[in-house]
């Protein structure tokens, strides 16, 4: 990859100056939509050969955006950073996604925390996504938007803890039954337990699927929190 100056511009080409023996053209599609060109513009190529068979210099924009790219992917990819990117495809074992301009790999299974049955929502919109493994010489990389997603709901589940107090009154939803009492879900995955003793007043010693239901919206009270 090096600079190059644009020495001359057509309705199709730019003839950029590379300081070789020879110029070599571009195609204009490879420069983007919002690329204003002019003669006289600086700009990064990739030599992809030193000579055609006509003795010109091959040069490409677009291999040097990718090559630019790369780079800018494998250093959030070593500092943990996350990179945004948009679900475009569908292919075999999961789904492709464009991270400005290079192409991954999202597998099935990183893309949620749980099952999804129409992924059609989630696609062609700019989302975050951790990079999980890259290799230029094959040019694969891999990401994942299940971690994102198991990190930012971490976050909120500790947040949302620290603001629960013993006495506080919440809605939740009933997601599971047990002999022993109900679980329910209070927020990001928070569940809490309320004791078959719990369940009622009048009704005593009586399976708690006789007195709440899966699904069923209730208002609880907290007597105990276990931060731990």
């Amino acid at each position: 990859v090096m600079k190059g100056t644009i020495i001359r511009l057509t309705d199709d080409f730019a003839t950029v100056d590379v300081g070789l023996k020879s110029e070599g053209r571009i195609p204009l599609r490879e420069f983007g939509k919002n690329d204003e060109l002019k003669v006289g513009d600086v700009v990064e190529v990739l030599v992809d050969r030193y000579e055609d068979k006509d003795g010109n210099i091959v040069l490409s924009r677009e291999k040097a955006r990718r090559e630019e790219v790369w780079q800018d992917l494998e250093k959030m990819m070593n500092n943990n950073e996350r990179v945004n990117g948009v679900i475009f495809g569908r292919v075999k074992g999961g789904f492709t996604v464009d991270l400005n301009g290079a192409i991954a790999f999202l597998p099935g299974s990183q893309i949620d925390i749980r099952p999804i049955k129409d992924i059609t929502p989630l696609m062609g919109i700019s989302q975050p996504f951790q990079i999980l493994k890259m290799d230029k010489v094959r040019g694969n990389i891999v990401v994942s938007r299940r971690v994102v997603l198991e990190e930012t709901r971490a976050s909120a589940r500790a947040e949302l803890i620290d603001t629960i107090k013993e006495g506080s009154v919440l809605e939740g939803i009933v997601k599971n039954l047990t002999d022993y009492g109900a679980f329910i879900e209070l927020e990001d995955g928070i569940e809490g337990l309320v004791h078959v003793s719990e369940m009622s007043w009048t009704r005593k010693n009586v399976h708690p699927g006789k007195i709440v239901s899966t699904s069923q919206e209730v208002e609880v009270k907290v007597l105990e929190v276990d931060p731990e």
